[in-house]
């Protein structure tokens, strides 16, 4: 099976990261790696690197730079990296794509059978009220985890679970206020980690407000002409 390379989604909090990283997992054969569920295994391992994010988070500090790098470098050493991966919130910022191109450019020298010195980097675009909307509507069952929407894709019945019947619940996350804050993080953040790429021709931008196949057939497409390219090239 050929080699994907690494695959970067960029993209505001709801805007169907999550969805496609499963779908292009599934299709690839190829693991979805979250910066999040690093941290967490770090710390419940207790590794060195998980104590010190710990000692960190616990003077309510955020995790630094140089400890999230050596998280993400511990894990993309795994085999089963070498065809290729997805990052799921990272990089985060320009010195964290920085780090990213610098890693992959040695791990590509290192071992020439893994094709990761060029990322295909993609930014999900999205119309903000819409986004708004799809988040502050998002209602989940608890019992099977079911995800409706009472603006876009409501229950039969309201607040109940079309499953189980359970009473729907509403994520922290998904407030209004948080919303607005989690918005809010992203353009500080991850917005000039969009620019750095754009400004180096390999950003590819996809409208994530199309109905969700629309967007992974465009996805997949991106995918196999960029892993068609780097293996000519």
């Amino acid at each position: 099976m050929r080699n994907i390379g690494p695959i970067v989604l960029l993209g505001p909090p709801g805007a169907g990261k999550g969805t496609q990283s499963k779908r292009i997992a599934d299709r690839y054969g190829i693991p979805q790696i979250s910066t999040g569920d690093l941290l967490r295994e770090n710390v419940q391992r207790r590794t060195d690197l998980g104590l010190k994010a710990e000692a960190q988070m616990a003077r309510g500090d955020l995790v630094p730079d140089n400890l999230v790098c050596d998280m993400v470098a511990w894990r993309l050493r795994d085999t089963d990296c070498e065809r290729g991966f997805i990052l799921d919130g990272f990089p985060r910022t320009v010195r964290q794509a920085l780090w990213l191109d610098a890693f992959l450019k040695h791990q590509f020298l290192e071992n020439p059978k893994r094709h990761v010195c060029s990322p295909i980097v993609v930014r999900f675009d999205v119309d903000y009220n819409k986004l708004s909307l799809r988040l502050n509507g998002r209602r989940t069952c608890p019992a099977c985890g079911l995800i409706y929407n009472i603006h876009l894709q409501p229950p039969q019945v309201d607040e109940l679970c079309d499953v189980d019947g359970s009473k729907l619940i509403m994520r922290d996350d998904d407030r209004y206020e948080v919303i607005q804050e989690r918005l809010a993080t992203y353009e500080r953040q991850t917005m000039p980690v969009a620019e750095y790429y754009a400004r180096e021709r390999r950003l590819i931008s996809v409208n994530a407000d199309r109905p969700v196949d629309e967007v992974t057939a465009q996805l997949f497409q991106e995918i196999e002409s960029h892993a068609a390219a780097t293996a000519s090239g």
